[in-house]
C-alpha cells in the first residue's frame, strides 16, 4: 500500500493539462484519453493515447499520457521509453519537457534505476526552475540512493515551497518507507502548528493526527470536519474509528460517506468492506467489495481486489483466493504484499491438491483445526496490509 500511495504521491502534483488542438476523430480520440487518464482509466488512456501517436496527433503529448498511464499500471519501462520518445519529439516545448523529466525520473525510481533517476533530476535542476514538486521528486530519489543529507536539503526546500498539509504528508511517508519515522513526524508537527480556518483544514489536521496514530485528536479535528459537511472528513474519521476497533462508528461513517452526493462510493465501500471483515461477516464484505468495483477507478479496484483475496483467505477458500491473487498480479505486477501472499497461497494450494489426490486421506477435524490456525496467522499478516 505505501508504494502505490507512494506513486501517486510523486505523480500527483504534477499537471494533467493537457494542449487543445484542432477539430477531427484525432481529436476525440485525445480528449477521451486526457478524460480516461483524469479518471483513473488508465487501460483506456493508455489505448488513446497510442491511438493517437500512431495517427500522429499530439505525439508528445500524446507520448506523455502513455508515459503516466504506464506508470500507474505499473509498466515503468514501457513508462520510460514513451517519456523519452517525448522528450526526442521536436515538437515537444520547454515546459512539456520538464514535466515529462519528472515523470520518466519517477519511472526510474520505481524500477530501481536511482542513478538514471538522478540523472534527470540534475538535468532538471540545471536546465529548468525548481518548484516543490521537482524538489520532493529529487529528496525521494536521494533518499532511494542512501544520500540522507540531500534527501533532507531537497525536502527543506520542498517544504519551504509549499508548505502545506499534503506536503507534509507526502515527505513523512517517503521517510516511513525507508523506516525513518522519526525524520518524517517533524515535518507533521511542523504542519500542525498552522491554525484551522475551514473544513478543509480541520479535515487535513485529522488526517495528520491518524498518520501520527494520535486517534484522540484526530477524531476531534475529523468530527469538526464533518459537522462542517466535510464528506472527505467522514471517510477519514470512519479510518480513525477502525484503527481505534470501533467498527460500530467507523460503519456509520462510511454508510454516510456512501450516502454524499459528492462523493467516491468505491472508498466507502472499501471501508465497509473492511469494518466487515473486521467483525467476521465474510459474505458482506464481499458484497461490498462487489458494489465498490462498480465504479471504481484503479487505484480503488486495486484495494478492493487486494480485499476481495484477503477475504477468501479468511475464509479458507484457498483456491479462489490463488486465482484471483494471479489475475491480481497481472494487473498490478508491482505490489510486494501481493508477491509474498501469491507464494503462501501457491504453497497453500499445493498442500491441499496433495490431501486431495490421496485416496485415503480425509481432513479431519484437527486438519481442519490446523489450517484454520494457519490461516489466522496470515490473515493477520494480510490484516496489516489490507488496502
Amino acid at each position: 500500500m505505501k508504494n502505490k500511495r507512494i506513486i501517486w504521491m510523486l505523480t500527483a502534483g504534477l499537471t494533467f493539462g493537457m494542449l487543445t488542438g484542432c477539430g477531427g476523430e484525432e481529436k476525440k480520440t485525445y480528449d477521451q484519453a486526457c478524460a480516461d487518464l483524469a479518471q483513473g482509466s488508465y487501460d483506456y488512456a493508455l489505448q488513446g493515447y497510442q491511438s493517437s501517436i500512431t495517427a500522429g496527433y499530439k505525439t508528445a503529448e500524446a507520448y506523455r499520457g502513455a508515459g503516466i498511464a504506464n506508470i500507474h499500471l505499473g509498466n515503468y519501462q514501457d513508462a520510460i521509453d514513451s517519456l523519452t520518445n517525448g522528450l526526442n519529439d521536436e515538437k515537444a516545448g520547454k515546459a512539456l519537457k520538464k514535466d515529462m523529466l519528472a515523470y520518466r525520473a519517477t519511472a526510474e525510481l520505481k524500477s530501481g534505476l536511482n542513478d538514471a533517476a538522478m540523472a534527470d533530476c540534475q538535468t532538471l535542476a540545471e536546465s529548468y526552475s525548481m518548484d516543490a514538486e521537482t524538489y520532493y521528486l529529487t529528496g525521494c530519489v536521494a533518499l532511494a540512493m542512501d544520500s540522507y543529507d540531500e534527501a533532507s536539503s531537497n525536502f527543506t526546500e520542498a517544504y519551504g515551497e509549499d508548505a502545506t498539509y499534503d506536503r507534509a504528508i507526502q515527505i513523512y511517508e517517503a521517510y516511513l518507507e525507508k523506516d525513518m519515522e522519526a525524520d518524517g513526524t517533524r515535518y507533521l508537527e511542523a504542519a500542525l502548528k498552522t491554525e484551522a480556518k475551514n473544513a478543509e483544514d480541520y479535515c487535513n489536521r485529522g488526517k495528520v493526527y491518524y498518520y501520527m496514530e494520535d486517534y484522540s485528536n484526530a477524531q476531534k479535528e475529523l468530527t469538526e470536519a464533518v459537522n462542517q459537511k466535510s464528506t472527505e472528513g467522514m471517510l477519514l474519521l470512519g479510518m480513525v474509528y477502525r484503527a481505534q476497533g470501533d467498527t460500530s462508528n467507523a460503519r456509520s461513517m462510511y454508510q454516510q460517506y456512501v450516502s454524499a452526493d459528492d462523493s467516491d462510493p468505491a472508498k466507502g465501500y472499501n471501508g465497509l468492506a473492511l469494518c466487515d471483515m473486521d467483525d467476521g461477516s465474510y459474505d458482506s464484505a464481499l458484497e461490498n467489495i462487489s458494489k465498490g468495483l462498480e465504479d471504481a477507478s484503479t487505484e480503488e479496484m486495486q484495494d478492493l481486489l487486494f480485499n476481495e483475496i484477503v477475504v477468501y483467505e479468511k475464509k479458507l477458500d484457498f483456491a479462489t483466493a490463488l486465482s484471483k491473487m494471479q489475475e491480481y498480479i497481472k494487473m498490478f505486477p508491482d505490489d510486494e504484499n501481493a508477491a509474498k501472499e501469491l507464494t503462501f497461497l501457491q504453497s497453500r494450494n499445493g498442500e491441499l491438491s496433495n490431501d486431495t489426490a490421496s485416496d485415503t486421506t480425509e481432513n479431519t477435524d484437527a486438519e481442519a483445526a490446523s489450517d484454520a490456525g494457519d490461516a489466522a496467522d496470515t490473515s493477520d499478516e494480510a490484516g496489516e496490509e489490507e488496502h
